[in-house]
């Protein structure tokens, strides 16, 4: 009995810190509000994450939360926008060691089972429904799309969401074929051990250039939380997302329907050029194809013909087609 009564009152008091979040400024200005959350502190110490929204003169039922990708944060006001036009509220999640979350006690975007995240997204879900949101779409990019992918394969049965988006989601390291076979699966072993350690190779910066409006794009944003180059990954980082992908390749069983959406093609420019304004040049197309391929549930492959990595961050002209399919689909499957 005493058990009982002592687990009602953490069940009460959980939920009451949920249903008491406050949101205050966003980083983003007058149309967004933002709420840290404090979570259960890990092998670096305190951590949080932050649950950000774009503010709205009438509540919908219907409201999607947003999972950005690596070396990333949400500053995606145009898609908030996009969502909001179509009838649905829109919440992002920056995860815990990203964006505005990231804490002075913590390496940029690190990570050792991506199971990590499962207790930001949990929050987020439960804060959204005790907010009234009845329908929760479940959204991500690249690493987000892998994350909210394995999400809800392990969720299926006691959803918190009821369909899944996922925009060039990461379902595979897109290098050379003796790297990927041999190179990945050995760091990952090493990564057990030896997480911390910093792998030595950098990442190639031409997209984020494609992106940012002082260099060749349309876009700004915090180069702090998004640096250009990313911040070296550690071994733990590459044995966390491997053993992601391990389980991509056997299949991720989803009981909700998923859509997913990437270029045409792939982009392996080596100096800048225009090109990269037409392709993904981060992912391998193909290894989101076979991802796709593998996954049990009622599920949708969208090709965008010149669309880059992250799709809604494309030339106007194809990012308008991309939201166009997208909403298309939600209105089917939403």
């Amino acid at each position: 009995m005493k058990t009982r009564i002592l687990f009602l009152v953490a069940f009460l008091a959980t939920n009451f810190a949920w249903a008491q979040v406050e949101f205050g400024p966003d980083v983003l200005g007058y149309s967004f509000e933002s709420s840290t959350i404090v979570q259960a502190n890990d092998y670096e110490g305190k951590v949080t994450c932050t649950l950000v929204h774009y503010k709205e003169q009438t509540r919908n039922y219907a409201a999607v939360l947003y999972i950005h990708g690596f070396n990333d944060y949400f500053f995606q006001q145009e898609m908030a926008d996009q969502y909001h036009v179509h009838g649905i509220s829109f919440f992002a999640l920056d995860l815990r060691k990203y964006g505005r979350s990231w804490l002075p006690n913590q390496k940029l975007n690190n990570v050792r089972d991506l199971a990590e995240y499962d207790a930001d997204i949990d929050t987020a879900l439960k804060i959204m429904k005790q907010l009234g949101h009845t329908r929760i779409l479940l959204a991500g990019h690249s690493t987000g799309g892998l994350i909210v992918s394995l999400y809800a394969a392990k969720n299926k049965g006691k959803e918190n969401f009821d369909a899944v988006f996922c925009n060039s989601p990461f379902y595979d390291f897109n290098v050379p074929f003796l790297l990927k076979k041999i190179g990945v699966p050995f760091i990952s072993g090493l990564g057990k051990n030896h997480p911390n350690k910093l792998n030595p190779n950098t990442i190639n910066s031409l997209y984020d250039q494609s992106l940012l409006k002082s260099h060749y794009g349309e876009w700004e944003y915090d180069t702090t939380w998004k640096p250009i180059p990313a911040a070296p990954v550690n071994y733990g980082w590459i044995r966390a997302i491997h053993k992601g992908h391990k389980q991509v390749k056997k299949g991720l069983d989803i009981g909700k329907p998923i859509l997913i959406m990437r270029s045409d093609k792939s982009i392996y420019e080596k100096k800048w050029s225009d090109k990269l304004f037409t392709g993904d040049a981060v992912l391998g197309v193909k290894d989101i194809q076979k991802g796709y391929e593998k996954m049990k549930a009622v599920k949708i492959e969208l090709v965008e013909p010149n669309g880059i990595h992250d799709l809604i961050l494309s030339k106007p002209e194809v990012r308008k087609k991309v939201y166009e399919d997208l909403f298309i689909w939600t209105e089917k499957y939403f």
